[in-house]
């Protein structure tokens, strides 16, 4: 007895153009059957078969709903109307799942692969930037720290196909970690903003940045399934030249898929008018065992700041069946060694602090299988289970001017990581989420010194003590539908968390040799839409975050000195966040779509270093002084507050107009119990785009803009960083404001190949987005080629 299964394909054009749209997502609540098309604008709809309702959706078109019997009947073609003014697109980062966005109480965001090709973004931070609602922050060239509704760093969450990015080494000062992603191999990026730990655990308090890499295509016929991109970029401002190849070969059950880039950027090039604070005419260079500072040719140039990166990719896809779908990737990123630039703005004597501050290559990898099978049983209707494995090297070298002793340290960590995720449809109005997540961190961290004339190495203090970091935890998520027009979330996590650290006591006299932390967290999420009408949402969000303890916490212990010793504290609790928003977003006729979202959310229980009693005693003799105790510990508090708001514009003629605004303003209280302005609340910023599309053209004018950050307002850490603000009429630090005037146009040469240009700060500014230690490009004059096959 034999079955044989009859593949049946759609295809989904553009209206105007009848050309093929690729990541079109298609719906069937009803059967749960869901599918996305390729590159050809093609998907397999057999599964579809019989059903009543396929909702079929895309960013930057209207949604349209048919019938498996309709698409039957127009010949399985369907096209589909180009707008901006959508209220459904489809998401990911909320629930682990495809849903309409519609359906989320969170405010969600995501960044299509078409505004990537017209804006061309260096790094993933940039590829952030695109959004207009994500501040990012740089202390040099090579790197880019998000911040997002007043926090950053490691209150904020990466995940990589799914796979969670931060490790227990993220610490509370600016990280660069999102550059090891290439946003030449990343399919769409979302930006979940507000808690997100019911879903995602520890770390998820201001934002969830889900980046989903390229997905291995099979074939839909009995020929294989041939695709990719080859592009070529070039940038002015600091030499960019990049080159990136990716290639699909797809089978029925089988597909591959290769992903490599190289980026290669020479030192970066500021811009003309601004500032002369942000000047640094010298740089250092070693000549005959002595340490010159030259003065450079161009005082615009940002000595040094050059540096290199490579990424390699490469997936495979096993599909057997209907049911089954398995997915291993493996991914690789490194960069050259690459000056931090503000610390080379340190002066000390009327001269160069440092000879040399630079980050050691930054690696990382990642081995990850992913699992999906479609079960419809009493347990689940859909299955994840992921499977991850990620190796994580960086590291810091300095040295002082003219001294000859060179000091290094290298963070080393191995991340494992099992999550499995279930979805079960009960009824017709409810929907059920649930899962469970079990994730190790082996933290190895080395020093030594190095006599750059002997060449002779001997060791040195490490940042950190060794550790293993460990997080076990269960959520559950439930959405039911009141009635067609209200949406209600609830959900629920438990979070088991264990630290356990040995302290070298070669370099520091500590009382202890190690320390021990096992501690729970409980956090929740309460949310819901109303939609009173097709052009009206109306969502409100009540939720807690947390975040666990980590090694850099445990590891202040490093930064005692005679007078003050840290010790650990057994007893450290999960940061604990409670947010609150509220959204309201509405389309005007067919031309208009304004949205807005405010929020306020309140940290307790962070982490800061007080007075603390070891063994009953207030003070112990360390390094031959009697010095206070203290430790870190959960005793600060902090709020932040702001608004999101946009506005979108479908003008005649092809124009369209958007503009999106962000203000966040948050006080947060320091260890000394005073308080101070939120390090990583922003300033005002946003984004206006007025954009042209016809036939094979894509034109869009835009402008980027910061309100000023005076000296009574700046963070008190802030206020003394003489290396990275201007100067105001007093003398004081600030952050100006300024804004960029930029231009970016594509052309679709042929069907296979594209050219993009642009020119980027045509003003030529010179300006410094707050809180960063680098200009930002002057005048940049973009070009790029792309050739699809």
């Amino acid at each position: 007895m034999s079955t044989v299964a009859y593949s049946q394909t759609v295809t989904v054009k553009d209206q105007e153009t009848e050309k093929p749209i690729e990541l079109v997502t298609l719906i069937s609540e009803s059967l749960k059957a869901y599918a996305t098309t390729n590159s050809y604008g093609q998907a397999d709809v057999s599964a579809f078969k019989n059903a009543k309702k396929i909702e079929i959706r895309v960013i930057g078109y209207k949604m349209v709903i048919k019938s498996y019997a309709e698409l039957e009947s127009d010949g399985f073609e369907v096209f589909l109307e180009a707008s901006n003014l959508s209220l459904d697109e489809v998401v990911v980062s909320a629930t682990h799942w495809k849903q309409p966005s519609s359906k989320i109480p969170s405010k969600i965001i995501s960044i299509t692969q078409k505004e990537v090709s017209l804006q061309n973004p260096q790094t993933a931070a940039d590829l952030l930037l695109v959004s207009g609602k994500v501040y990012i922050q740089k202390s040099q060239q090579g790197g880019g720290s998000p911040m997002i509704r007043g926090f950053a760093t490691n209150r904020l969450l990466y995940t990589v196909d799914g796979v969670r990015m931060n490790t227990a080494i993220f610490r509370g000062g600016n990280i660069q970690n999102v550059i090891n992603l290439d946003p030449f191999a990343t399919e769409n990026t979302e930006v979940l903003f507000g808690p997100g730990s019911v879903v995602y655990g520890s770390d998820a308090i201001g934002g969830v940045m889900s980046f989903q890499t390229l997905i291995p295509e099979l074939s839909l016929t009995d020929k294989p399934f041939i695709t990719g991109k080859a592009v070529t970029r070039y940038s002015s401002a600091n030499n960019e030249n990049t080159v990136h190849l990716d290639v699909n070969v797809g089978w029925k059950k089988w597909a591959l898929l290769t992903s490599i880039s190289s980026w290669d950027y020479d030192h970066l090039r500021q811009g003309s008018d601004g500032p002369d604070d942000y000047l640094k005419s010298y740089y250092v260079q070693r000549q005959d065992s002595t340490d010159m500072v030259i003065e450079q040719d161009d005082p615009l140039l940002q000595v040094p700041s050059a540096y290199s990166q490579i990424n390699i990719m490469q997936k495979v896809r096993f599909r057997p069946n209907d049911k089954w779908d398995f997915q291993y990737g493996f991914h690789m990123s490194e960069t050259s060694p690459y000056g931090r630039y503000d610390r080379h703005n340190r002066v000390r004597n009327g001269t160069a602090r440092y000879a040399e501050w630079n980050y050691g290559p930054q690696k990382w990898m990642m081995n990850n299988l992913n699992i999906n099978h479609i079960g419809k049983n009493l347990l689940y209707d859909e299955l994840t289970i992921r499977l991850a494995q990620q190796s994580f090297e960086e590291s810091r070298i300095d040295r002082s001017l003219n001294k000859d002793e060179r000091s290094t340290q290298i963070e080393e960590v191995e991340a494992y990581s099992a999550n499995i995720d279930f979805k079960k449809v009960t009824g017709n109005s409810n929907t059920f989420f649930y899962g469970a997540e079990y994730v190790v961190n082996d933290v190895t961290s080395t020093g030594f010194t190095t006599d750059i004339t002997s060449g002779v190495n001997a060791p040195g203090a490490s940042r950190y003590p060794q550790s293993t970091w460990s997080s076990l935890s269960a959520y559950a998520n439930d959405q039911i539908e009141v009635g067609s027009k209200f949406i209600i979330q609830v959900g629920l996590r438990f979070n088991q968390f264990k630290l356990d650290s040995d302290f070298d006591t070669s370099f520091y006299p500590f009382p202890f040799t190690s320390a021990t932390i096992n501690n729970s967290a409980v956090t929740g999420s309460i949310g819901g839409v109303y939609r009173p009408t097709k052009s009206w949402v109306i969502s409100a969000n009540l939720g807690t975050a947390y975040r666990s303890p980590n090694v850099d916490d445990i590891g202040k212990v490093f930064d005692s000195e005679p007078g003050a010793v840290t010790v650990p504290n057994p007893s450290l609790n999960a940061e604990q966040a409670y947010n609150v928003d509220f959204g309201v977003t509405k389309i005007f006729g067919n031309f208009v779509k304004v949205d807005a979202t405010a929020y306020y959310t309140i940290l307790q229980d962070a982490l800061v270093r007080r007075n603390f009693q070891l063994n009953g005693q207030d003070s112990i003799m360390y390094d031959g002084t009697l010095s206070q105790v203290q430790a870190i510990q959960n005793a600060a508090e902090a709020n932040v507050y702001g608004v999101q708001a946009g506005v979108e514009v479908k003008l005649p003629s092809g124009f369209s107009l958007s503009s999106n605004i962000n203000y966040q303003k948050g006080e947060e209280e320091l260890d000394d119990g005073s308080t101070s302005a939120s390090r990583h609340a922003a300033p005002l910023f946003g984004v206006t785009r007025l954009t042209y599309s016809y036939n094979k053209l894509d034109l869009q004018f835009y402008s980027m803009y910061q309100a000023e950050r005076n000296f009574e307002d700046l963070p008190i850490s802030e206020q003394g960083k003489d290396e990275i603000y201007a100067k105001d009429e007093n003398g004081n630090n600030y952050s100006p404001s300024w804004y960029t005037l930029n231009l970016k146009a594509m052309y679709q040469l042929s069907d296979a190949l594209s050219l993009s240009a642009g020119v980027e700060n045509i003003a030529d500014k010179r300006y410094r987005p707050y809180s960063s230690g680098i200009s930002a490009p002057g005048r940049n004059f973009v070009f790029s080629l792309r050739a699809n096959f």
